[in-house]
């Protein structure tokens, strides 16, 4: 053991770790969740240090021997050691002060390491006056949230991007796939499998590109801003320097806020980007509980889709299948949806320079991007790719249906229309046959009309058929 002091005290330490006592004094006050903090959050938060003590050590303030051990500390955290020195709990109060002291204290305790000298020894190297140079946690944990999402946005646009194309690729493969439209869940007018498909492609493609655009506005910063914006024991030299380096290191843009104060008090670029995700998962439920529909029976609901069989559906009916994956997905989504209302309540309660809320926006918003990436991937791989149509039962549904009169409505008018699709609802009767039986058009005008091409797009040749059967009108009245 090893004794460490703050303010409040002193503490026994464990020699063997590289955090110090104030991460000890989290350890005992937030047992919240039963969490560790994100792995990734984790190597953001390095990241950012990282840009920190090398902008130092270029505009001269910090000594270059301590700055390259801290930078060689950051790296090797950032590369994924020591991620199990990171025990406090994702949601905590003082506004992440704990997760930023967490790492100025493993930061500097390796540091110490690498310099030859034993933990503790913040005489040589201090996670406060060195590590947190020109820092504040109210600048550093906001840009590495920021980091964070970025990264991992790239991995959820990747996984709703190989979800867009797989349905594109299924609504070419059931592109002459004809079915019966449905709105109200009753019967509507015929649509293609595959221009369903297409929608729910166009719909994905919509909520990719809404996170996209939240993701690029959290590349903003206000690192140098410290405590409340105002830049307190930050040089302007390193303001400037601090945004260009974590550019450098992490490959992406980063610019520093314009102003620096409502950068520090105002999170509602998190607020974006959890809505977007919100909304996505609002279209992703919608697809998956049509899936759901359409694969319902299979002898006693539509069964117009054949979901793969991943598992038993249930232990006491034998050869029951469910569609787990699509329930899943609705179920992943649910949960982001909740967790923006978490988000939402934080953002709203931020009060004067700061929001102290910022620990549970970041659980929440590195919750929902992984369980939507997850989730999205998983609907891909084992619901997508195997997807197939059930033809024939597309097809009986068409035939049977009443819904189709409305292709003849041009042609016989809307009495005719409603007449021959009362007597088709109360007989069972085709409404072909019915149409046919009353000599309101021919066989071969009656094929045109009703074919899948012309029921499901702006026809060409039903517009003649219809032209026909106006001048026959004409003829009649004389």
């Amino acid at each position: 053991m090893r004794k460490e002091h703050d303010f409040l005290g002193e503490m026994n330490v464990p020699d063997t770790v590289y955090y110090g006592v104030q991460t000890m004094r989290a350890m005992e006050n937030f047992h919240i969740t039963g969490e560790k903090l994100d792995p990734d959050f984790i190597k953001s938060m390095a990241m950012v240090k990282k840009a920190a003590a090398l902008a130092n050590m270029e505009t001269g303030r910090l000594n270059s021997r301590i700055g390259k051990a801290l930078v060689q500390a950051a790296g090797e955290v950032m590369e994924g050691r020591f991620l199990d020195q990171f025990p406090v709990d994702p949601i905590q109060g003082g506004a992440g002060t704990s997760v930023n002291m967490n790492m100025n204290e493993v930061l500097c305790n390796r540091a110490l390491e690498i310099l030859g000298k034993p933990k503790g020894r913040y005489d040589i190297v201090s996670p406060n006056n060195h590590a947190n140079m020109a820092q504040s946690t109210n600048d550093v944990f906001p840009t590495s949230m920021k980091v964070c999402l970025i990264i991992k946005s790239k991995k959820m646009v990747a996984a709703l991007q190989g979800l867009e194309e797989g349905l594109e690729a299924k609504s070419e493969e059931f592109r002459d796939v004809i079915k019966m439209g449905r709105t109200h869940l009753q019967d509507a007018v015929p649509i293609t499998l595959g221009q369903e498909m297409a929608s729910y492609a166009a719909a994905v493609h919509r909520g990719r590109k809404r996170i996209e655009r939240a993701v690029e506005g959290v590349h903003t910063i206000n690192m140098g801003g410290t405590a409340v914006g105002t830049g307190l024991n930050a040089e302007p030299a390193y303001i400037k320097a601090v945004s260009k380096k974590l550019s450098f290191l992490s490959g992406e843009m980063f610019v520093t806020a314009s102003n620096l104060i409502d950068m520090t008090n105002n999170t509602d670029g998190f607020a974006d980007v959890s809505a977007a995700m919100k909304c996505t998962a609002l279209v992703l439920i919608k697809m998956a509980n049509d899936f759901r529909l359409m694969a319902s029976g299979p002898r006693c609901g539509l069964n117009e889709l054949k979901l793969p069989a991943r598992q038993p559906g249930s232990s006491i009916m034998p050869g029951k299948v469910n569609p787990v994956m699509a329930e899943v997905l609705d179920q992943t989504c649910y949960q982001v949806i909740g967790n923006d209302m978490a988000v939402s309540m934080a953002v709203e309660n931020g009060q004067f320079e700061l929001n102290v809320m910022e620990p549970v926006m970041a659980f929440n918003l590195f919750h929902s991007m992984q369980y939507l990436t997850n989730s999205v991937n998983l609907f891909v791989k084992n619901l997508l790719t195997g997807l197939e149509a059930n033809e024939s039962q597309c097809q009986y549904w068409v035939d049977h249906s009443v819904g189709i009169v409305t292709a003849l409505l041009p042609h016989i008018g809307y009495e005719r229309a409603s007449m021959l699709a009362k007597e088709a609802y109360h007989t069972g009767r085709p409404i072909r046959d019915i149409i046919l039986e009353r000599q309101y058009l021919t066989k071969e005008q009656v094929q045109i009309i009703l074919s899948p091409s012309e029921m499901t797009a702006p026809g060409i040749a039903g517009k003649q058929v219809w032209e026909e059967t106006c001048l026959h009108q004409q003829k009649i009245s004389g």
